[in-house]
């Protein structure tokens, strides 16, 4: 019969490197989103644009 104490240890460890890779991955994921902004200047802007828009028209 596994040790419950034992289990809950490793169910935290699992759950602390769930949320480093999930730290990493967001990290890198808004590092590709600048990147492509430098690289695409025009469809950064039209897509900030967008959102602007969808913004203003969103009702709370």
């Amino acid at each position: 019969m596994p040790d419950p104490v034992r289990r809950n240890r490793e169910d935290l460890e699992s759950d602390a490197q769930r949320r480093r890779r999930r730290a990493q991955f967001l990290r890198e994921l808004t590092e590709a989103r600048e990147l492509r902004d430098r690289v695409q200047p025009r469809r950064a802007k039209t897509a900030r644009l967008r959102h602007a828009m969808r913004m203003r028209t969103f009702r709370w």
